[in-house]
């Protein structure tokens, strides 16, 4: 099992739509440790560290997000795994 740190950018109807709250539920769900944080143009990022098979899980629910929203576009970057998680934080 290897693990895997992805940086994602949502675009669409993501704010207002507690989508922070259920991607940090569905995190912790399975496993998966960082954080998620509104951005000032509308966009909802999120830095997620945990084994690659989880962190699949998490990008195949980022594509629909919670009932209410709209997810037009996902950006989905691999970055360098630092295991410098140890929870899921809702970012203000």
């Amino acid at each position: 099992m290897s693990n895997q740190c992805v940086r994602i950018f949502v675009t669409g109807r993501v704010q207002g739509v507690f989508f922070r709250q259920s991607l940090k539920a569905k995190s912790i769900q399975n496993n998966i440790f960082g954080w998620v944080k509104n951005l000032q143009d509308g966009r909802v990022e999120c830095l997620l560290e945990g084994t690659k098979e989880n962190i699949s899980i998490l990008v195949e629910w980022v594509h629909q997000g919670p009932a209410n929203a709209i997810v037009e576009n996902v950006e989905i970057n691999n970055e360098k795994f630092n295991n410098e998680f140890t929870k899921f934080d809702v970012l203000y």
